[in-house]
Protein backbone atom coordinates (compact mmCIF):
# COMPACT_ATOMS: atom_id res chain seq x y z
CA UNK A 1 0.00 0.00 0.00
CA UNK A 2 2.79 2.31 0.66
CA UNK A 3 6.36 2.14 0.39
CA UNK A 4 8.88 4.43 0.78
CA UNK A 5 12.32 3.39 -1.42
CA UNK A 6 15.86 4.92 -0.65
CA UNK A 7 14.36 7.88 0.73
CA UNK A 8 16.41 10.50 1.97
CA UNK A 9 16.11 13.92 3.61
CA UNK A 10 18.50 16.90 3.68
CA UNK A 11 18.49 19.62 5.56
CA UNK A 12 21.64 21.96 5.25
CA UNK A 13 24.94 20.11 5.48
CA UNK A 14 22.69 17.39 7.99
CA UNK A 15 21.75 14.29 6.26
CA UNK A 16 18.49 13.49 8.51
CA UNK A 17 16.86 10.27 6.68
CA UNK A 18 19.89 8.10 4.83
CA UNK A 19 17.97 5.43 2.34
CA UNK A 20 14.75 4.29 4.27
CA UNK A 21 13.28 1.66 2.88
CA UNK A 22 9.81 0.94 4.62
CA UNK A 23 7.18 -0.94 4.07
CA UNK A 24 3.33 -0.47 5.33
CA UNK A 25 0.77 -2.64 4.08
CA UNK A 26 -3.16 -3.00 4.39
CA UNK A 27 -4.95 -3.97 7.39
CA UNK A 28 -1.38 -3.81 9.47
CA UNK A 29 -0.13 -1.97 12.04
CA UNK A 30 3.67 -1.33 11.97
CA UNK A 31 5.98 -0.01 14.81
CA UNK A 32 8.57 2.55 13.69
CA UNK A 33 10.59 3.08 17.08
CA UNK A 34 13.95 4.52 17.98
CA UNK A 35 15.70 7.31 20.39
CA UNK A 36 15.15 11.05 19.79
CA UNK A 37 16.43 12.44 16.73
CA UNK A 38 16.54 8.79 15.13
CA UNK A 39 14.35 10.45 12.05
CA UNK A 40 10.99 8.94 12.71
CA UNK A 41 8.89 11.85 13.05
CA UNK A 42 10.77 12.82 9.73
CA UNK A 43 9.84 9.83 7.98
CA UNK A 44 6.42 10.46 8.66
CA UNK A 45 6.66 14.32 7.45
CA UNK A 46 8.26 13.12 4.13
CA UNK A 47 5.40 10.54 3.49
CA UNK A 48 2.81 13.23 4.50
CA UNK A 49 4.74 15.86 1.70
CA UNK A 50 4.95 18.34 4.76
CA UNK A 51 8.24 18.23 5.34
CA UNK A 52 10.34 21.96 5.36
CA UNK A 53 10.63 23.97 2.43
CA UNK A 54 14.17 24.06 2.51
CA UNK A 55 14.71 20.60 2.44
CA UNK A 56 15.97 18.19 -0.29
CA UNK A 57 14.20 15.20 -0.35
CA UNK A 58 15.20 12.22 -2.93
CA UNK A 59 13.67 8.45 -3.54
CA UNK A 60 10.38 7.62 -3.76
CA UNK A 61 7.43 7.13 -1.67
CA UNK A 62 4.71 4.98 -3.63
CA UNK A 63 1.51 5.00 -2.74
CA UNK A 64 -0.48 2.27 -4.79
CA UNK A 65 2.22 2.76 -7.22
CA UNK A 66 1.70 6.21 -6.90
CA UNK A 67 4.93 8.55 -5.98
CA UNK A 68 3.97 11.19 -3.69
CA UNK A 69 7.18 13.17 -3.74
CA UNK A 70 6.60 13.56 -7.81
CA UNK A 71 3.05 15.16 -7.26
CA UNK A 72 2.44 19.18 -7.25
CA UNK A 73 1.21 20.48 -3.53
CA UNK A 74 -2.53 20.86 -5.00
CA UNK A 75 -2.52 17.01 -5.69
CA UNK A 76 -0.87 16.36 -2.56
CA UNK A 77 -3.90 18.43 -0.37
CA UNK A 78 -5.74 15.91 -1.73
CA UNK A 79 -4.12 12.80 -0.61
CA UNK A 80 -3.92 14.55 2.78
CA UNK A 81 -7.00 13.77 4.81
CA UNK A 82 -8.35 11.64 2.16
CA UNK A 83 -5.52 8.54 1.49
CA UNK A 84 -3.79 9.44 4.43
CA UNK A 85 -3.82 10.74 7.94
CA UNK A 86 -2.58 11.85 10.61
CA UNK A 87 -2.56 11.97 14.77
CA UNK A 88 0.20 14.12 16.62
CA UNK A 89 1.55 13.81 19.88
CA UNK A 90 -0.14 16.89 21.72
CA UNK A 91 -3.99 16.99 20.80
CA UNK A 92 -4.32 20.44 22.28
CA UNK A 93 -1.92 21.71 19.96
CA UNK A 94 -3.34 19.69 16.82
CA UNK A 95 -6.98 20.93 17.66
CA UNK A 96 -7.91 24.56 17.17
CA UNK A 97 -8.80 26.07 20.22
CA UNK A 98 -11.39 28.03 18.61
CA UNK A 99 -13.52 25.87 16.90
CA UNK A 100 -15.87 23.06 18.19
CA UNK A 101 -15.09 19.59 17.94
CA UNK A 102 -17.84 18.76 15.71
CA UNK A 103 -16.87 21.39 13.15
CA UNK A 104 -13.33 20.38 13.17
CA UNK A 105 -14.12 17.25 12.33
CA UNK A 106 -16.74 18.47 9.52
CA UNK A 107 -14.21 20.53 8.05
CA UNK A 108 -11.96 17.84 6.96
CA UNK A 109 -15.07 16.43 4.99
CA UNK A 110 -16.23 19.54 3.74
CA UNK A 111 -12.91 20.31 1.90
CA UNK A 112 -12.78 17.19 0.39
CA UNK A 113 -16.23 16.46 -0.57
CA UNK A 114 -17.51 20.05 -0.54
CA UNK A 115 -20.58 18.73 1.82
CA UNK A 116 -22.96 21.29 3.02
CA UNK A 117 -22.36 22.14 7.02
CA UNK A 118 -25.31 19.92 8.01
CA UNK A 119 -24.39 16.90 6.49
CA UNK A 120 -20.84 16.92 7.21
CA UNK A 121 -22.12 17.34 10.68
CA UNK A 122 -23.91 13.99 10.66
CA UNK A 123 -21.04 12.64 9.10
CA UNK A 124 -18.80 13.99 11.86
CA UNK A 125 -21.04 12.67 14.58
CA UNK A 126 -20.33 9.00 12.99
CA UNK A 127 -16.73 9.48 13.09
CA UNK A 128 -16.91 10.79 16.78
CA UNK A 129 -19.40 8.12 17.90
CA UNK A 130 -16.54 5.45 16.02
CA UNK A 131 -14.07 6.59 18.61
CA UNK A 132 -16.03 6.47 21.92
CA UNK A 133 -17.31 9.82 22.29
CA UNK A 134 -21.17 9.10 22.00
CA UNK A 135 -23.96 11.91 22.53
CA UNK A 136 -25.20 12.96 24.85
CA UNK A 137 -21.99 13.00 26.51
CA UNK A 138 -20.38 14.58 24.20
CA UNK A 139 -22.32 16.99 21.68
CA UNK A 140 -20.72 18.60 18.93
CA UNK A 141 -21.02 22.25 19.88
CA UNK A 142 -17.98 21.00 22.87
CA UNK A 143 -14.87 22.94 22.86
CA UNK A 144 -11.29 21.01 22.87
CA UNK A 145 -10.88 22.84 26.74
CA UNK A 146 -13.66 21.51 27.82
CA UNK A 147 -12.47 17.57 27.39
CA UNK A 148 -9.81 15.56 29.09
CA UNK A 149 -6.27 14.32 27.09
CA UNK A 150 -7.83 11.33 26.32
CA UNK A 151 -10.76 12.71 25.33
CA UNK A 152 -8.75 15.07 22.78
CA UNK A 153 -6.79 12.51 21.86
CA UNK A 154 -10.13 10.63 20.35
CA UNK A 155 -10.99 14.01 18.50
CA UNK A 156 -7.70 14.42 16.75
CA UNK A 157 -8.44 10.17 15.82
CA UNK A 158 -11.77 10.95 14.31
CA UNK A 159 -10.43 14.33 12.51
CA UNK A 160 -7.70 11.78 11.13
CA UNK A 161 -10.34 8.85 10.01
CA UNK A 162 -12.97 11.10 9.36
CA UNK A 163 -12.63 10.06 5.25
CA UNK A 164 -11.65 6.78 6.34
CA UNK A 165 -8.28 6.95 4.68
CA UNK A 166 -6.03 3.69 3.80
CA UNK A 167 -3.06 4.80 5.67
CA UNK A 168 -2.81 6.24 9.69
CA UNK A 169 -0.28 7.50 10.84
CA UNK A 170 0.58 7.90 14.40
CA UNK A 171 3.53 10.24 16.26
CA UNK A 172 3.11 8.98 19.31
CA UNK A 173 -0.27 9.49 20.26
CA UNK A 174 -0.11 8.21 23.93
CA UNK A 175 2.76 9.54 25.69
CA UNK A 176 0.99 12.37 27.81
CA UNK A 177 -1.53 9.70 28.72
CA UNK A 178 -1.90 7.88 32.06
CA UNK A 179 -2.09 3.85 31.59
CA UNK A 180 -5.04 3.04 31.86
CA UNK A 181 -6.07 5.77 28.83
CA UNK A 182 -2.78 4.70 27.20
CA UNK A 183 -4.48 0.96 26.72
CA UNK A 184 -8.22 2.80 25.63
CA UNK A 185 -6.39 4.39 22.70
CA UNK A 186 -4.37 1.71 21.76
CA UNK A 187 -7.06 -0.93 21.29
CA UNK A 188 -9.40 1.90 19.45
CA UNK A 189 -6.35 2.20 16.78
CA UNK A 190 -6.47 -1.57 16.93
CA UNK A 191 -10.39 -1.86 16.22
CA UNK A 192 -10.04 0.93 12.99
CA UNK A 193 -7.06 -1.29 11.42
CA UNK A 194 -9.54 -4.16 11.69
CA UNK A 195 -12.85 -2.46 11.01
CA UNK A 196 -11.50 0.11 8.46
CA UNK A 197 -8.38 -2.37 6.83
CA UNK A 198 -6.05 0.94 7.32
CA UNK A 199 -2.84 0.42 7.53
CA UNK A 200 -1.33 2.15 11.08
CA UNK A 201 2.42 3.32 11.17
CA UNK A 202 2.67 3.98 14.80
CA UNK A 203 5.66 6.22 15.79
CA UNK A 204 6.73 5.27 19.71
CA UNK A 205 9.84 4.75 21.70
CA UNK A 206 7.90 2.48 24.11
CA UNK A 207 8.88 -0.97 23.45
CA UNK A 208 6.03 -2.27 25.10
CA UNK A 209 3.67 -0.95 23.51
CA UNK A 210 4.67 -2.15 20.03
CA UNK A 211 5.24 -5.35 21.84
CA UNK A 212 1.32 -5.49 22.21
CA UNK A 213 -0.03 -3.83 18.95
CA UNK A 214 1.90 -4.25 15.90
CA UNK A 215 2.50 -6.84 13.70
CA UNK A 216 5.89 -5.43 12.43
CA UNK A 217 8.41 -3.29 13.75
CA UNK A 218 10.97 -1.20 12.22
CA UNK A 219 14.19 0.49 14.63
CA UNK A 220 15.64 3.46 13.09
CA UNK A 221 18.94 5.17 14.33
CA UNK A 222 20.67 8.38 12.54
CA UNK A 223 18.40 8.24 10.23
CA UNK A 224 18.84 4.56 9.09
CA UNK A 225 16.18 1.27 9.53
CA UNK A 226 19.09 -1.14 10.79
CA UNK A 227 16.71 -3.39 11.75
CA UNK A 228 13.37 -4.86 10.57
CA UNK A 229 10.87 -7.40 10.54
CA UNK A 230 7.75 -8.82 12.30
CA UNK A 231 7.51 -7.83 15.91
CA UNK A 232 7.99 -11.10 17.50
CA UNK A 233 10.40 -12.80 15.91
CA UNK A 234 12.63 -9.33 16.06
CA UNK A 235 11.99 -9.03 19.92
CA UNK A 236 13.53 -12.41 19.99
CA UNK A 237 16.05 -11.82 17.49
CA UNK A 238 17.57 -8.24 18.23
CA UNK A 239 20.43 -8.84 16.00
CA UNK A 240 21.60 -5.29 16.00
CA UNK A 241 23.64 -4.07 18.44
CA UNK A 242 21.72 -1.29 18.86
CA UNK A 243 18.48 -3.25 19.01
CA UNK A 244 19.91 -4.58 22.02
CA UNK A 245 20.41 -1.47 23.54
CA UNK A 246 16.93 0.04 23.36
CA UNK A 247 16.01 -3.02 25.07
CA UNK A 248 18.51 -2.74 27.67
CA UNK A 249 17.32 0.39 28.28
CA UNK A 250 13.51 -0.24 28.24
CA UNK A 251 13.97 -2.39 31.30
CA UNK A 252 16.89 -0.39 32.91
CA UNK A 253 16.04 -0.37 37.23
CA UNK A 254 18.16 2.68 38.37
CA UNK A 255 20.38 1.19 41.27
CA UNK A 256 18.84 1.00 44.59
CA UNK A 257 20.27 3.38 47.49
CA UNK A 258 19.16 3.49 50.45
CA UNK A 259 16.07 4.91 51.37
CA UNK A 260 15.71 7.07 54.03
CA UNK A 261 14.32 6.01 57.61
CA UNK A 262 10.80 7.02 56.29
CA UNK A 263 8.06 8.18 58.69
CA UNK A 264 8.00 7.58 61.91
CA UNK A 265 11.13 6.18 61.89
CA UNK A 266 13.22 9.79 61.53
CA UNK A 267 14.27 11.40 64.91
CA UNK A 268 13.11 14.80 63.00
CA UNK A 269 9.58 15.50 61.99
CA UNK A 270 8.72 14.84 58.71
CA UNK A 271 10.23 16.90 55.89
CA UNK A 272 6.19 17.76 54.41
CA UNK A 273 3.17 17.23 56.02
CA UNK A 274 0.11 17.24 54.57
CA UNK A 275 -3.24 16.98 57.18
CA UNK A 276 -7.17 16.75 55.47
CA UNK A 277 -6.31 18.81 52.56
CA UNK A 278 -9.56 19.85 50.28
CA UNK A 279 -9.47 21.49 47.05
CA UNK A 280 -13.29 22.56 45.39
CA UNK A 281 -13.70 24.13 42.44
CA UNK A 282 -16.77 25.78 41.74
CA UNK A 283 -18.38 24.45 38.68
CA UNK A 284 -21.81 26.31 36.26
CA UNK A 285 -24.79 25.94 37.66
CA UNK A 286 -23.93 25.81 41.20
CA UNK A 287 -22.21 22.65 41.06
CA UNK A 288 -18.85 22.21 42.65
CA UNK A 289 -15.48 19.23 41.88
CA UNK A 290 -13.83 18.60 44.97
CA UNK A 291 -9.93 17.59 43.01
CA UNK A 292 -8.51 16.71 46.80
CA UNK A 293 -10.52 15.31 49.32
CA UNK A 294 -9.08 15.37 52.86
CA UNK A 295 -5.90 13.82 51.68
CA UNK A 296 -3.01 13.42 54.42
CA UNK A 297 0.17 12.38 53.74
CA UNK A 298 3.94 12.42 54.66
CA UNK A 299 7.39 12.36 53.07
CA UNK A 300 10.94 12.53 54.61
CA UNK A 301 13.81 14.24 54.65
CA UNK A 302 15.46 12.49 52.07
CA UNK A 303 12.87 9.84 50.81
CA UNK A 304 11.75 9.11 47.40
CA UNK A 305 7.72 9.32 46.94
CA UNK A 306 5.51 8.02 43.86
CA UNK A 307 2.55 9.51 43.08
CA UNK A 308 0.35 7.66 40.68
CA UNK A 309 -3.54 7.69 39.28
CA UNK A 310 -5.51 7.94 36.35
CA UNK A 311 -6.00 11.16 34.58
CA UNK A 312 -7.92 13.67 36.21
CA UNK A 313 -7.37 12.13 40.26
CA UNK A 314 -6.10 15.10 41.38
CA UNK A 315 -2.50 14.72 41.10
CA UNK A 316 -1.70 18.15 39.50
CA UNK A 317 -3.68 19.75 41.98
CA UNK A 318 -2.27 18.44 44.71
CA UNK A 319 0.70 19.13 43.11
CA UNK A 320 0.10 23.21 42.85
CA UNK A 321 -0.99 23.29 46.14
CA UNK A 322 2.38 21.44 47.41
CA UNK A 323 4.21 24.21 45.80
CA UNK A 324 1.79 27.04 46.93
CA UNK A 325 0.35 28.03 43.27
CA UNK A 326 -2.95 27.25 44.47
CA UNK A 327 -4.95 27.51 48.07
CA UNK A 328 -6.77 25.19 49.96
CA UNK A 329 -10.35 25.44 51.13
CA UNK A 330 -9.31 22.96 53.77
CA UNK A 331 -6.37 21.64 55.60
CA UNK A 332 -2.84 22.27 55.73
CA UNK A 333 0.28 21.54 54.22
CA UNK A 334 3.65 22.17 55.75
CA UNK A 335 7.27 22.21 54.47
CA UNK A 336 9.55 21.77 57.39
CA UNK A 337 7.58 22.68 59.92
CA UNK A 338 6.28 26.52 57.93
CA UNK A 339 3.33 26.67 56.54
CA UNK A 340 2.78 26.33 52.79
CA UNK A 341 0.25 29.00 51.44
CA UNK A 342 -0.95 30.13 47.87
CA UNK A 343 0.14 33.17 46.75
CA UNK A 344 2.45 36.11 47.54
CA UNK A 345 1.93 35.58 51.40
CA UNK A 346 4.52 32.54 51.36
CA UNK A 347 8.38 33.34 52.31
CA UNK A 348 11.11 32.96 49.49
CA UNK A 349 12.84 31.35 52.18
CA UNK A 350 10.22 28.44 52.36
CA UNK A 351 9.72 28.56 48.53
CA UNK A 352 13.65 27.89 48.10
CA UNK A 353 13.04 24.99 49.90
CA UNK A 354 11.11 22.91 47.31
CA UNK A 355 11.54 23.25 43.59
CA UNK A 356 10.09 21.81 40.63
CA UNK A 357 10.89 19.50 37.30
CA UNK A 358 8.31 19.63 34.87
CA UNK A 359 7.64 17.22 31.78
CA UNK A 360 8.07 19.48 28.64
CA UNK A 361 11.75 21.86 29.87
CA UNK A 362 11.68 23.78 26.31
CA UNK A 363 7.88 24.58 27.37
CA UNK A 364 9.15 25.96 31.22
CA UNK A 365 12.53 28.04 30.07
CA UNK A 366 12.48 31.14 28.46
CA UNK A 367 13.85 31.04 24.97
CA UNK A 368 15.41 34.40 24.76
CA UNK A 369 17.90 34.04 27.88
CA UNK A 370 21.39 31.65 27.78
CA UNK A 371 21.74 28.98 30.12
CA UNK A 372 23.50 30.83 32.98
CA UNK A 373 20.85 33.34 33.10
CA UNK A 374 17.92 30.38 33.16
CA UNK A 375 19.81 28.28 36.08
CA UNK A 376 20.18 31.25 38.05
CA UNK A 377 16.58 32.62 38.23
CA UNK A 378 15.80 30.44 41.15
CA UNK A 379 18.27 32.96 43.29
CA UNK A 380 15.74 35.58 43.40
CA UNK A 381 14.17 33.14 46.09
CA UNK A 382 17.85 33.03 48.10
CA UNK A 383 19.65 36.45 46.56
CA UNK A 384 22.39 35.83 44.27
CA UNK A 385 25.23 34.66 46.28
CA UNK A 386 29.12 36.17 45.59
CA UNK A 387 30.20 32.00 44.55
CA UNK A 388 27.37 32.30 41.94
CA UNK A 389 29.56 31.43 38.64
CA UNK A 390 31.01 28.47 40.81
CA UNK A 391 27.46 27.29 41.63
CA UNK A 392 26.58 27.43 38.34
CA UNK A 393 29.03 25.41 37.07
CA UNK A 394 28.86 23.11 39.75
CA UNK A 395 25.29 22.36 39.06
CA UNK A 396 26.11 22.03 34.74
CA UNK A 397 29.11 19.20 35.89
CA UNK A 398 26.57 17.45 37.92
CA UNK A 399 24.12 17.00 35.60
CA UNK A 400 26.62 15.99 33.06
CA UNK A 401 27.17 18.98 30.86
CA UNK A 402 30.04 21.49 30.74
CA UNK A 403 30.32 24.79 32.05
CA UNK A 404 30.93 26.30 28.59
CA UNK A 405 27.40 25.21 28.05
CA UNK A 406 26.17 28.02 30.04
CA UNK A 407 26.60 30.82 26.89
CA UNK A 408 24.02 28.59 24.93
CA UNK A 409 20.83 29.03 24.46
CA UNK A 410 17.71 26.52 25.06
CA UNK A 411 17.22 25.41 21.40
CA UNK A 412 20.84 24.09 20.97
CA UNK A 413 20.32 21.50 23.44
CA UNK A 414 18.55 17.55 23.00
CA UNK A 415 15.23 16.84 24.91
CA UNK A 416 17.53 14.64 27.33
CA UNK A 417 19.76 17.78 27.80
CA UNK A 418 17.05 19.82 28.38
CA UNK A 419 15.92 18.18 30.88
CA UNK A 420 19.56 17.58 32.42
CA UNK A 421 19.41 21.38 32.18
CA UNK A 422 15.91 21.59 34.56
CA UNK A 423 17.31 19.59 37.15
CA UNK A 424 20.08 21.75 37.46
CA UNK A 425 17.99 24.83 37.53
CA UNK A 426 16.04 22.82 40.73
CA UNK A 427 19.25 21.95 42.39
CA UNK A 428 21.29 25.13 42.20
CA UNK A 429 19.23 26.78 45.40
CA UNK A 430 20.47 23.02 47.33
CA UNK A 431 16.49 22.76 48.19
CA UNK A 432 15.28 19.86 50.39
CA UNK A 433 12.30 18.62 48.11
CA UNK A 434 12.45 18.40 44.42
CA UNK A 435 8.81 17.55 42.78
CA UNK A 436 9.37 15.83 39.17
CA UNK A 437 6.24 16.19 37.46
CA UNK A 438 5.93 13.57 34.72
CA UNK A 439 9.85 14.68 34.45
CA UNK A 440 10.88 11.93 31.96
CA UNK A 441 7.58 10.69 30.18
CA UNK A 442 8.62 13.02 26.94
CA UNK A 443 12.18 10.83 26.68
CA UNK A 444 12.98 7.81 24.67
CA UNK A 445 14.21 4.90 26.83
CA UNK A 446 17.99 5.59 26.58
CA UNK A 447 17.76 9.00 27.53
CA UNK A 448 15.07 8.60 30.40
CA UNK A 449 17.79 5.33 31.67
CA UNK A 450 20.26 7.98 31.88
CA UNK A 451 18.04 10.81 33.46
CA UNK A 452 16.84 8.16 36.23
CA UNK A 453 20.46 7.45 37.58
CA UNK A 454 21.01 11.20 37.40
CA UNK A 455 18.13 11.59 39.72
CA UNK A 456 19.22 8.68 42.17
CA UNK A 457 23.00 10.17 42.00
CA UNK A 458 21.94 13.61 43.03
CA UNK A 459 19.61 12.04 45.68
CA UNK A 460 22.65 9.87 47.44
CA UNK A 461 24.92 13.31 47.49
CA UNK A 462 22.44 15.55 48.41
CA UNK A 463 19.94 13.75 50.73
CA UNK A 464 17.37 15.20 48.26
CA UNK A 465 13.54 14.17 48.97
CA UNK A 466 11.57 13.72 45.75
CA UNK A 467 7.50 13.65 44.78
CA UNK A 468 8.30 11.85 41.56
CA UNK A 469 4.44 12.08 39.99
CA UNK A 470 4.18 9.65 36.88
CA UNK A 471 1.82 7.41 35.14
CA UNK A 472 4.48 5.05 34.35
CA UNK A 473 4.71 2.43 37.02
CA UNK A 474 7.62 0.81 36.03
CA UNK A 475 9.58 3.68 35.69
CA UNK A 476 8.09 4.60 39.62
CA UNK A 477 8.66 1.61 40.92
CA UNK A 478 12.68 1.78 40.22
CA UNK A 479 13.08 5.31 41.30
CA UNK A 480 10.52 5.36 44.84
CA UNK A 481 10.81 4.05 47.98
CA UNK A 482 7.09 3.92 48.44
CA UNK A 483 3.86 4.93 46.34
CA UNK A 484 0.93 6.46 46.63
CA UNK A 485 -2.27 6.04 44.33
CA UNK A 486 -4.97 8.89 43.75
CA UNK A 487 -8.38 8.47 42.93
CA UNK A 488 -11.17 11.11 42.61
CA UNK A 489 -9.15 13.19 44.51
CA UNK A 490 -8.47 10.81 47.66
CA UNK A 491 -5.34 8.42 48.54
CA UNK A 492 -6.26 5.58 48.23
CA UNK A 493 -3.15 3.08 48.39
CA UNK A 494 -0.33 4.15 50.36
CA UNK A 495 3.04 1.44 50.99
CA UNK A 496 6.08 0.17 49.43
CA UNK A 497 6.62 0.36 45.86
CA UNK A 498 7.46 -3.18 45.08
CA UNK A 499 4.43 -4.11 47.12
CA UNK A 500 2.17 -1.54 46.17
CA UNK A 501 2.71 -2.38 42.40
CA UNK A 502 2.76 -6.10 43.03
CA UNK A 503 0.18 -7.00 45.08
CA UNK A 504 -2.38 -3.91 45.20
CA UNK A 505 -5.22 -3.58 47.26
CA UNK A 506 -6.83 -0.75 46.18
CA UNK A 507 -9.71 -1.32 42.83
CA UNK A 508 -7.50 1.51 40.98
CA UNK A 509 -4.34 0.18 41.40
CA UNK A 510 -5.31 -2.97 40.23
CA UNK A 511 -6.51 -0.55 37.03
CA UNK A 512 -3.04 0.85 37.04
CA UNK A 513 -1.41 -2.55 36.96
CA UNK A 514 -3.46 -4.00 34.32
CA UNK A 515 -2.98 -1.34 31.98
CA UNK A 516 0.20 -1.35 31.86
CA UNK A 517 2.06 -2.82 28.80
CA UNK A 518 4.37 -5.18 28.96
CA UNK A 519 7.03 -7.17 26.67
CA UNK A 520 6.01 -11.12 26.92
CA UNK A 521 8.75 -12.71 29.08
CA UNK A 522 8.98 -15.32 26.80
CA UNK A 523 9.90 -12.78 23.77
CA UNK A 524 13.26 -11.45 26.08
CA UNK A 525 15.46 -14.98 26.33
CA UNK A 526 18.77 -14.36 27.37
CA UNK A 527 20.69 -10.86 27.79
CA UNK A 528 22.74 -11.60 24.96
CA UNK A 529 25.01 -8.77 26.74
CA UNK A 530 22.79 -5.91 26.66
CA UNK A 531 23.67 -3.07 28.47
CA UNK A 532 22.44 0.47 28.79
CA UNK A 533 24.50 3.10 26.74
CA UNK A 534 25.44 5.57 29.51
Amino acid sequence: MIETRDLAVTIGASRLLDHVDLRLAQGRITGLVGESGSGKSMTALAIMGLLPPHARVSGQVLLDGLNLLALPERAMCAVRGRRIGMIFQEPMTALNPLMRIGDQVAEVLRIHHRMDRQAALARARERLDRVGLAEPRFPLTLYPHELSGGQRQRVAIALAIAERPELLIADEPTTALDVTTQAQILTLLRGLVRDEEMGLLLITHDLAVVAGLADDVAVMRSGEIVEAGPTEALFRRRGHPYTRQLFAASRHVPARIAAGPGPGLDSRPPLLRIEDAARVFRLPGGRSLRAVDGVSLTIAHGESVGLVGESGCGKSTLTRAILGLDPLQAGSIRLNGMQVSAGNRMPHALRAQMQVVFQDPFGSFDPRWRVARLLCEPFHLTGRPPDWRARLDAALSEVGLSPEDAGKYIHEFSGGQRQRLAIARALIIRPALIVLDEAVSALDVRVRAQVLDLLVRLRRDHGLAYLFISHDLSVVRGIADRVLVMERGRIVEDGPAAQVIDAPQAEATRRLVAAMPRIPEGWIGPEQGEAASG
